[in-house]
């Protein structure tokens, strides 16, 4: 089975258009180009780090851009230097875009291009008006019961 079709999940459904979109572009992800290969680690509770194997490119060859809770990153092909006679060529030096989807309150903190590996830093935001509070319950003043079973308050002392 190469594709799943969520078309009857979404009959009875409004408003999960995002989700369905990001069924299909994960299911086009898994599909697409391996190029560049690259790693995710999870740092800390809320903290990540995206790191690529970009060998060849520099720092002004590469692109990454954010838009709509996707990332995404994109280089260009460096020009050689000299037009040297190349025996074999094992390194690959062809452009690419890679695009990831970002869960919300994600944000990509910097870039750094180290060693041949691009570490993209990243961080989950949580607006304070998302998180969760704690409520505190007010009670009421203690009540007495008459002897014919109705409540009333009790004496201040």
């Amino acid at each position: 089975m190469n594709a799943f079709d969520v078309s009857p999940l979404l009959r009875a459904a409004i408003g999960f258009d995002r989700m369905a979109r990001l069924v299909e572009t994960a299911r086009a992800a898994s599909e697409g180009p391996s190029y560049p290969p690259y790693n995710i680690e999870k740092t800390a509770d809320d903290s990540y780090v995206l790191t690529m194997a970009v060998a060849g490119f520099g720092p002004n060859d590469i692109e990454l851009t954010v838009h709509e809770n996707t990332l995404t990153i994109a280089g260009k092909a460096p020009q050689p230097a000299d037009e040297s006679r190349v025996l074999y060529r094992g390194i690959a030096g062809r452009a690419f875009e890679r695009r990831f989807v970002l869960a919300d309150h994600i944000v990509v903190e910097g870039a750094q291009l180290e060693n041949g590996l691009l570490h993209v830093s990243l961080r989950r935001e949580v607006p304070e008006a998302l998180k969760p509070r704690r409520i505190a319950i007010q009670g009421s003043r203690p009540r007495a019961i008459e002897a014919n079973g109705e409540a009333r308050p009790a004496q201040a002392a």
